[in-house]
């Protein structure tokens, strides 16, 4: 098969290093990549949100299927146009994709058919949404309602943070993302990423990770789109996974293709494991990044089949995915500065001999090439995964790969990845 895959940070490269392995592929292409893709895949030059040229692209080349990786394409409706061209695409339709790309959508869908979630209010006046804060007890949560990249969530502690954060937000902090704002109660408990693939009818489920959303030890610091993951997490057990499907993601499911917005793909939900059950924070509606490369690690069966499956509609005729039982972690190299103002274009070095470490899998995000040069090319720049026998064992791996081999001055990481777990 000829398999187009759409995307270029580290979970792309992730699904890339997966689906290279597949003998049923004989042709992979990324649009645009990375430097790191590139070693296991042809790059087209063409950014993922460049809807009129990937259009142009699958048209020429004829592509058997096409995975879309990451948000803004679904968003902008790229799965609808291809499947309008008689193309076999992997995720979900804009109207489906809205899971992600509105949360007050999603609030909604819950609302509507008691998918259990933080109590909440969807606000696009400022006044209306400060009188709503003042029923509310500290602290809060404060949701641009579009897309912003991971770092659209903020969890002021006082009413006097809140109000400025409101202000913010509609003076467009999040620019149209947050035009529209979600307050939500705040959930105690602790956080787990689940996932499972859809194909409209029927949810797979596949496994569980945690991440670590600030971007500083002891999550301290302004959210992240994640410095880190690791899995198994163990917070979420048989029974959760139980529960979470049968609360969560099949009602999610029907009542998705009951409203006529029947759902394809990944369903990411961001779950609150509380004392009265889990609870869903949010979708995406995709594979998260950094939780895909570390499920990607633990993948022992094929994944293109599964993606097949889903697109086809035949999921529940799908064999279920193997799991490696050891845990693996991934350690997020992040450019000094990130999220804020960062520099790009430092060279990177000690990658190939980090790779060369047993158990040691170094996914690309932010990168490109320059000749036989690795330059750093975004916030989130590299994705240091290992895996061991103990979470112990992959977090020592994954640091030591980190001190003793890459050698990048311009970048920073957590040094508390899995602590929790530990």
């Amino acid at each position: 098969m000829k398999v187009l895959l759409i995307g270029s940070g580290g979970r792309e490269h992730a699904l890339a290093w997966k689906l290279a392995q597949s003998p049923m592929v004989d042709e992979l292409i990324c649009a645009p990549g990375n430097a790191g893709i590139a070693e296991v895949a042809d790059i087209v030059p063409i950014a993922a949100d460049d809807i009129l040229s990937l259009l142009a692209l699958v048209q020429r080349d004829q592509h058997d299927l096409v995975v879309v990786g990451p948000e803004q394409p679904l968003a902008l409706g790229l799965v609808d146009m291809l499947q309008d061209m008689g193309v076999k695409v992997f995720g979900p339709t804009q109207a489906a994709a809205q899971l992600e790309s509105s949360k007050a959508f999603t609030k909604d869908l819950c609302d509507r058919y008691n998918i259990p979630t933080a109590a909440y209010g969807v606000f696009t006046d400022l006044a209306e949404a400060k009188a709503y804060l003042k029923t509310m007890t500290p602290p809060y949560v404060l949701k641009a309602d579009g897309l912003a990249a991971g770092k659209g969530v903020v969890l002021p502690g006082t009413l006097k943070e809140a109000e400025a954060e409101l202000e913010e937000f509609f003076s467009g902090k999040f620019g149209d993302a947050s035009a529209k704002v979600v307050i939500e109660e705040f959930m105690h408990g602790e956080e787990a990423s689940f996932f499972a693939i859809c194909d409209g009818k029927t949810a797979m489920p596949l496994i569980a990770a945690q991440d670590h959303k600030r971007a500083f030890d002891d999550d301290k610091g302004p959210n992240t789109g994640g410095m880190g993951a690791y899995s198994p997490a163990p917070v979420f057990d048989d029974k959760a996974l139980k529960t979470v499907m049968k609360t969560i993601i099949q009602p999610t499911l029907d009542g998705m293709a009951k409203d006529g917005v029947p759902f394809t793909g990944v369903l990411f939900a961001g779950l609150m494991m509380t004392k009265d059950g889990p609870k869903l924070i949010e979708y995406n509606a995709r594979f998260g990044d950094p939780e895909c490369q570390v499920l990607m690690r633990r993948l022992q069966s094929d994944l293109l089949p599964i993606l097949i499956a889903a697109e086809v509609g035949d999921l529940e005729n799908c064999p279920a995915p193997k799991w490696s039982k050891d845990p693996v972690v991934n350690v997020v190299l992040a450019a000094k500065g990130y999220p804020g103002k960062y520099a790009k274009g430092s060279e990177i070095k000690g990658i190939t001999a980090a790779n060369e470490m047993e158990g040691v899998v170094v996914f690309h995000a932010g990168t490109k090439a320059d000749s036989a040069k690795v330059l750093a090319n975004g916030g989130r720049v590299l994705n240091v995964t290992a895996q061991g026998k103990t979470v112990k064992a992959a977090v020592d791996l994954a640091y030591q790969a980190i001190d003793e081999a890459i050698d990048w001055p311009d970048g920073f990481c957590r040094r508390d990845i899995a602590k929790s777990a530990l």
